[in-house]
């Protein structure tokens, strides 16, 4: 009775020596807080620089997204402020990213599916925050990594087609050697955005995000969950909220 379509925003640490903006190390598993900078922390009057190899490695992966490239790379100030994002603000792309207008072909129960892809751009991984009972740590060792998000078209109709879609752009990470994409690294992450509409309808239901879900099986499990979620809610009468869960 309804149609379920699905927007992926895919965030995938890139491997380099160092982090995005700053010279301090690109490391997993460190002692907390001991790969950080003045860049990393915000610090008045820093100066970020680009890392050449993450912007190389972002644009090999645009090229195997088949994404168009632009002519000239900027990148961009997001401004928002939480507790592991010490500047108060994102370097990231907006305008000139470094792939826009792509597509990965798929394979789903024998049938080939092509996933359009919005864009891929690359930005500053966050910190980690560990939460306790009534207080959390910060780790800035992830603040500043280099961070490729690629972001599909809502084309996606169920939890196999997003499972699959995930599968192909880790391997295509790991065959173009510019991330290990871990997901028990946390090098990558996703955020599921779901809507459902009418089978006859002609404009998307109200979309709900789902964030940073770091598992396929829980990219799936949380789909399952929110589609029969927002079914419930239409089947009694009610309408879907725009929303974020976790």
């Amino acid at each position: 009775m309804y149609k379920v379509v699905i927007g992926l925003e895919v965030h995938c640490e890139l491997k380099t020596v160092s982090k995005n903006f700053s010279g301090s190390r690109n490391e997993y598993s460190s002692l907390p807080n001991s790969n950080v900078a003045t860049v990393d922390l915000g610090f008045p009057g820093v100066l970020p620089v680009a890392n050449k190899e993450a912007v190389k490695k972002a644009l090999k992966m645009a090229l195997a997204l088949n994404c168009e490239t632009p002519d000239v790379i900027t990148f961009d100030r997001k401004n928002y402020f939480y507790p592991d994002l010490p500047k108060g603000y994102q370097i990231t792309q907006m305008h000139k990213p470094v792939g826009i207008n792509g597509y990965v072909m798929i394979n789903v129960d024998g049938e080939d599916k092509k996933v359009l892809i919005h864009d891929t751009h690359l930005e500053e991984d966050t910190a980690s925050l560990d939460h306790f009972g009534n207080y959390s740590l910060i780790d800035y060792n992830r603040s500043g990594i280099p961070l490729l998000e690629t972001v599909t078209e809502p084309c996606l109709h169920s939890a196999k087609e997003a499972i699959a879609f995930l599968e192909t752009l880790r391997s295509m990470f790991l065959y173009c050697d510019t991330s290990e994409a871990r997901s028990d690294k946390g090098q990558m992450r996703c955020d599921v955005n779901i809507s459902l509409m009418k089978e006859d309808a002609t404009e998307l239901g109200t979309k709900v995000e789902m964030k940073n879900i770091n598992s396929f099986n829980n990219v799936k499990e949380a789909i399952e969950y929110e589609i029969k979620r927002q079914t419930e809610v239409l089947e009694s009468g009610g309408k879907v909220i725009q929303e974020t869960r976790r």
